[in-house]
């Protein structure tokens, strides 16, 4: 093998360095992930926050006026409003969405610590923007069908 020269030796080096940096920064930013405040109240008394976890009147295709903030209802919440939870992911929305089938409605908030994969700090960033409402009405309570409207 041949031998390298100087100038090859500290182009290495300098490549190993700017690899070490890059895997040190991406440790780091798993290691401690930006908590960011939440966002200050508006005028008529909501966060400004939409459903999908937007600052309303900020979106992709521009402001939207009026657009109100919403707690998202665990018991009635389909799969594309718990994905779009921060946090939540395809899978975490599945896993509540099973949980929910397989145990009933869920009758307080905290009742979502016992789906797999959601701990309490990712609890404590859900925790504004949930809410539970009535077993009944979310389809889930006697009398009703798997997945569909009340029975008779």
């Amino acid at each position: 093998m041949p031998a390298w020269t100087p100038a090859e030796r500290r182009g290495a080096v300098v490549v190993a360095l700017l690899l070490s940096l890059g895997a040190a920064r991406d440790l780091w930013r798993a290691t401690h992930p930006r908590m960011t405040p939440a966002p200050p109240a508006t005028a008529d008394g909501s966060s400004g926050l939409s459903a999908t976890g937007v600052t309303a009147g900020v979106g992709r295709s521009g402001p939207v006026p009026g657009e109100a903030a919403a707690l998202v209802d665990l018991n009635h919440a389909g799969f594309a409003e718990l994905d779009a939870l921060p946090g939540i992911g395809p899978v975490l929305a599945g896993r509540i969405l099973q949980h929910r089938n397989a145990h009933g409605p869920f009758r307080e908030p905290e009742d979502l610590l016992a789906v797999p994969g959601i701990g309490p700090r990712l609890f404590e960033r859900l925790r504004p923007r949930i809410r539970v409402g009535s077993p009944v009405a979310a389809g889930t309570g006697p009398g009703t069908r798997p997945g569909g409207p009340p029975g008779p």
